[in-house]
């Protein structure tokens, strides 16, 4: 579409865009009603130069839906729904490694993630984001007909030692919940947006563990395709961050990974997520 309120500068053919020319705690209502145009066109969104504290995160993000709460993080003392994410320069493990979409291991994974830049390395430190619209686009027809109808278990236990649930590997990002390590979501291994009506491949490495009623040895060939396949260069496109950048993805049909090239650096993100429905 023509934006009169905001310039729109695509990241890349698959996904992604840079917004400019907008201040996001000034927008108007038509600027918004564009804002979320390009937010359900590009799937990813990125805004350059805000100065932004905890507290206007989320005044932000409530105009995209309601925010929620990260199941395994504390959040900061004034506003818990906001979480630092901070790798230091002595640390070496990174925060979010693998392509994921966030939670899946919950009933209803969130809508979109919210992440904004309170300070990076002078290089390194990307983050790549993929389209599972595309990926799912580009199986063929006896793939998706395979596909079709099947349901995925994903974990909190999984990979890692007990995954998320496991406990703080992270020395600098205050994980909780550790109660939490039974939590299952069962999702479609094919969702549909409730917007578009697009289908998405819904399965990653880091949480899906099986298919429902297949064994974890019976599904792991499958899985492991689809995990390379949804991987392609042509699906995704890769973020630079600059301090001070608010960006937000759609959790339904985008996938990211954060790339960990910057030891010796420190890196510092506040996160947060925004609620979604059950995936069909």
């Amino acid at each position: 579409m023509a934006y009169r309120k905001i310039t729109v500068v695509p990241l890349a053919g698959a996904l992604g865009a840079e917004v400019r020319d907008v201040d996001l705690l000034r927008a108007d209502a038509e600027t918004w009603n564009e804002i979320r145009v390009a937010f359900r066109d590009r799937l990813v969104l990125s805004f350059p130069s805000h100065n932004l504290g905890p507290k206007a995160l989320v005044e932000i993000a409530e105009n995209f839906g309601r925010v929620g709460f990260y199941p395994f993080a504390e959040g900061l003392p004034e506003e818990p729904h906001v979480f630092a994410v901070v790798k230091e320069p002595q640390e070496t493990t990174n925060f979010g490694e693998g392509w994921h979409s966030d939670t899946t291991y919950t009933e209803r994974p969130p809508m979109a993630t919210v992440l904004y830049s309170v300070e990076v390395p002078p290089y390194g430190g990307d983050t790549l984001f993929a389209n599972m619209h595309l990926a799912y686009d580009a199986l063929s027809d006896g793939m998706k007909a395979a596909l079709h109808g099947l349901r995925a278990i994903n974990s909190a236990a999984h990979r890692k030692g007990g995954g998320r649930a496991a406990g703080n590997a992270y020395k600098s990002v205050k994980l909780v919940g550790q109660d939490k390590m039974n939590l299952q979501g069962v999702h479609p291994v094919v969702r549909t947006h409730p917007m578009t009506g697009r289908k998405a491949l819904y399965v990653n490495a880091l949480h899906t563990v099986r298919f429902d009623g297949w064994t974890e040895e019976e599904s792991r060939p499958l899985l492991e395709f689809l995990f390379r396949h949804k991987e392609r260069p042509e699906f995704t496109c890769r973020y630079r961050w600059q301090a001070g950048t608010f960006t937000i993805w759609d959790n339904r049909a985008v996938q990211h990974l954060a790339v960990n090239d910057y030891h010796g650096f420190r890196r510092e993100m506040h996160r947060l997520s925004i609620e979604g429905d059950i995936p069909a």
